[in-house]
């Protein structure tokens, strides 16, 4: 089944490739994932979403190794305080169910930040 992402990254002639793994299990952290798939955590990417004190969602995106720092994350998006949103609220937000959040092809566009590491993988 194609994820809206694929599906735009196929609409824009967008090089990609699709790993596929088995996903039966509860393991669908980023690390699991890595390990899955036989890649390093650090090159397995995450997808949060938050939301700030002024109600606005803010999506972040940090190597599956890293954890979110709340303060340092709120500080580089201008709010004065983030919050990780409820996983309940992940499809309605965004289209994407838990363990298959992608940053390209949610339902609204929101403010993204891209941890610099990720430009030093394909």
């Amino acid at each position: 089944m194609k994820t809206n992402a694929i599906r735009i990254l196929e609409s824009k002639n967008i090089s990609h490739s699709i790993i596929e793994y088995i996903s039966n299990d509860e393991e669908i952290d980023a690390v699991s994932v890595a390990n899955k798939i036989g890649a390093l955590p650090e090159t397995v990417f995450k997808t949060l979403v938050a939301r700030n004190d002024r109600n606005e969602i803010i999506v972040f995106v940090i190597p599956g190794n890293f954890e979110l720092n709340l303060k340092k994350a709120a500080a580089s998006s201008y709010s004065k305080k983030i919050e990780l949103i409820k996983v309940k609220e992940l499809q309605q937000l965004t289209g994407y169910i838990r363990g298959g959040c992608s940053p390209i092809g949610m339902k609204k566009q929101y403010r993204t930040f891209i941890d610099e590491t990720a430009r030093l993988y394909d």
